[in-house]
């Protein structure tokens, strides 16, 4: 089972909704092969109840065939299936045709009519389920059922049935082919839904990049505009007056340098700010980012508010990298970040389930945490990845609580939207 489990864990959560859709409607045609076509053998004989099965399993092909061209359409892989969808109703006419005939004009007994009864009830209801995969019209899906109880109804009485006999079944037919198919109506939907809801996080997510990129840029103009102006107008005014030979010169391009070295400052305080990360901060973004992704996040234990600003940027790198590991590798559900203050030492541990088995089998080597415990042993710190449990793994982080002088205020907080952009896969 190791195998089926690795191929199903590796699809996204759309793709598992698309497959479970497809084998749901392929498990129709499954059960319509075993449930009326084989069961039809032994009442009927060998020889009737033969082509009999032969019918009902080349319907169940057609239904197979049918529903993987259709679900291709709806995800805008292939064509609309229109000649398929014509040629199923037409199999199908011709099985129930089949079906009735041998029920009035085929060998007596009670079970042979039961037996061909089922056949009849059983197509007619599964294909216009089949066919509504397949047409995004609601007023056409109740037509095609409207359809297929009409021609029940004029195929029985036409072959000897009375009006009366002939309309009940008729009824059965358009129910339970009303039924199947809303589901099926539903099922595509769905599976639009979620691919649509997917596509909005991520398109969220690039527009969350996006606007913080303009946002740096904007305030790299803003250090940088009026300094280079600046730097630009003393440069011009003092070549003109070293072409005049003036002293004043010399001054102006002190100046110059002065500015210069100065704006060299401003850039490096506001890169400071996007390369020190705020634990406060990246507790927020992972948390936010999770739960866009379908994974519930829990933080408990110590505020950060309080932590050196070496302790809570190094720890909210390690926040970043544990949310895009969460992220990219296996399928979870839950995530827990715990921050704990122990004898000088800062703790924190992301723990989620989820994972699969090639991220077990790796315990914790990839490259990012790698580039992780080299920053933390910078300041004496050490980080600890293992799985614990079946598919479950444990990221622990401790750092020295004087990794750095407390903050005597607010330490700059890099925007949450930034957590979006470094965590997003």
């Amino acid at each position: 089972m190791r195998g089926p489990g690795r191929w199903w864990r590796r699809k996204t959560t759309p793709e598992k909704v698309e497959t479970y859709t497809r084998w749901s409607f392929h498990f129709f045609a499954v059960m319509e092969f075993f449930s009326v076509g084989l069961t039809s053998v032994a009442p009927l004989g060998a020889r009737l109840g033969g082509v009999v099965l032969v019918m009902v399993g080349v319907h169940a092909v057609f239904c197979c065939v049918t529903v993987s061209r259709s679900v291709d359409w709806t995800r805008g892989r292939r064509p609309q299936p229109v000649r398929l969808m014509w040629t199923l109703a037409a199999v199908s006419a011709a099985v129930a045709v089949a079906a009735i005939g041998i029920a009035e004009h085929g060998p007596d007994g009670e079970s042979v009519e039961t037996a061909a009864g089922g056949v009849f009830g059983v197509v007619l209801i599964f294909s216009p389920a089949i066919i509504a995969l397949g047409v995004r019209d609601r007023r056409r899906v109740f037509g095609i059922t409207g359809g297929f109880a009409a021609g029940s109804w004029a195929s029985a009485f036409a072959l000897g049935f009375s009006a009366l006999a002939a309309l009940i079944m008729a009824v059965i037919v358009l129910v339970g082919g009303m039924f199947l198919a809303f589901t099926a109506a539903f099922s595509v939907w769905l599976l639009n839904a979620v691919y649509e809801l997917d596509e909005a996080r991520e398109t969220r997510a690039r527009l969350a990049v996006a606007e913080e990129r303009l946002r740096f840029g904007r305030d790299l103009h803003d250090v940088m505009g009026r300094n280079l102006a600046v730097i630009a107008l003393k440069s011009e005014l003092a070549v003109q007056l070293a072409q005049r030979g003036r002293q004043e010169a010399v001054a102006q391009m002190v100046e110059v340098q002065r500015l210069a070295r100065e704006s060299q400052r401003e850039v490096r305080e506001v890169v400071r700010g996007y390369r020190e990360a705020d634990l406060a901060t990246e507790l927020a973004g992972a948390q936010g980012v999770l739960a866009a992704a379908g994974i519930e996040c829990a933080v408990s234990g110590a505020t950060p508010s309080g932590l050196p600003v070496a302790v809570q940027s190094a720890l909210g790198w390690v926040v970043r990298e544990a949310a895009t590991n969460v992220l990219r590798h296996g399928d979870a559900r839950r995530c827990t970040v715990r921050l704990r203050v122990l004898q000088g030492r800062v703790v924190l541990s992301v723990e989620n389930d989820g994972v699969s088995e090639e991220a077990t089998a790796g315990g914790g080597s990839g490259s990012g945490l790698a580039g992780l415990r080299g920053r933390l042993a910078e300041i004496g710190g050490a980080l600890e990845a293992r799985p614990v449990g079946k598919g479950r793994f444990l990221l622990t982080a401790e750092v020295p609580l004087a990794s750095g002088p407390a903050p005597s205020g607010p330490v700059p907080a890099a925007a949450a939207v930034r957590a979006v952009s470094e965590v997003t896969p």
